[in-house]
């Protein structure tokens, strides 16, 4: 089972079920943890910015136009912010680690 670990806003880890084909908002949600998601994946807000973890940042394809405009309207950007809606998971991505940006 490939996985992904979520760290939440309190510093707690939460190992999850990476699903391939999945965004990892989905994942992220689906698993119950506290991501707003508000557009529900149509890269049209900032609610599922998320950290990717520095091992993880040159394994994932590069933020398109659109999602670095969305990312420009979020709070507390970092050079390692993504929109969780934009990143699709794959069995490549076993044991990605994320960390969910403050609200």
């Amino acid at each position: 089972m490939a996985k992904i670990i979520v760290t939440d806003r309190d510093g707690v880890d939460h190992e999850l079920e990476g699903k391939e084909g999945w965004k990892v908002m989905e994942i992220i949600r689906d698993a119950g943890l506290p991501i707003e998601a508000a557009c529900g994946g149509c890269c049209a807000c900032a609610t599922c910015h998320v950290y990717v973890d520095a091992d993880w940042q040159d394994k994932l394809n590069a933020a398109d136009e659109e999602e670095a405009d969305m990312l420009d309207l979020a709070l507390d950007v970092q050079d390692n912010s993504r929109l969780s809606c934009q990143v699709e998971f794959t069995a490549a991505m076993d044991g990605l680690k994320v960390t969910l940006a403050p609200e």
